[in-house]
């Protein structure tokens, strides 16, 4: 029986292990999203009632943040932080999950899709051309320079730094956002990105 137990552990470990080294890869690709440059804005034949939902969740917890934060900035940014992210996906010609697509990217089989990329395009949409009298927009980095350095996007009320912030990661989950206050993410420890032409991830390269 002993011998028996012994077998059937081996075996398990052999498929657990077979599962975490070969990760199954799935293309991330959405149809029904494109994009608008005379607008700047992101466009959906139809919004399905999770992106709804998670839409008016984050529109909510934005005017949290501050009574002075404007509604209407906040939904727009709520609105371009839940969708913009599958066009970058479609422009990306994204791969999942996230660090498969990263090899892909470092081996040359993608031009775009570090976590970096997103952060950078999403402010770049978001953010870059256009004025908020009630809000902040940010980029923020953990372990900046080192390995496992990660970027993302966050947004605060008008004056308020990244302790007071919400990050918007839509790398995370292969361009579905993920988004949470940066003092409670049980993953990163958040601080104020700088930029730099040396190091991981060279702003040159961007």
């Amino acid at each position: 029986m002993q011998k028996i137990k012994s077998i059937l552990l081996l075996c398990l470990s052999t498929i657990i292990v077979s599962a975490c080294s070969s990760p199954i890869t799935y293309n991330v690709h959405f149809d029904n999203v494109s994009y608008d440059p005379k607008n700047r804005k992101t466009v959906v034949s139809a919004i399905d009632s999770s992106d709804q939902i998670k839409i008016l969740d984050l529109t909510t917890a934005i005017m949290n943040l501050s009574p002075t934060v404007d509604k209407t900035e906040a939904a727009f940014v709520a609105r371009e932080a839940v969708l913009y992210p599958k066009h970058l996906a479609n422009q990306y010609k994204l791969v999942g999950p996230p660090n498969t697509h990263v090899v892909m990217v470092n081996t040359g089989q993608r031009e775009r899709g570090h976590c970096y990329h997103f952060a950078a395009d999403m402010k770049a949409h978001i953010d870059t051309g256009r004025t908020y009298k009630t809000l902040t927009l940010d980029r923020a980095v953990s372990a900046q320079g080192k390995q496992f350095e990660h970027n993302v996007l966050t947004v605060a009320a008008k004056g308020k730094g990244i302790k007071d912030s919400i990050i918007l990661d839509p790398w995370r989950n292969s361009a579905t956002l993920y988004w949470i206050k940066t003092t409670e993410d049980p993953l990163y420890n958040w601080s104020p990105y700088t930029r730099r032409t040396f190091a991981v991830n060279p702003d040159q390269k961007k």
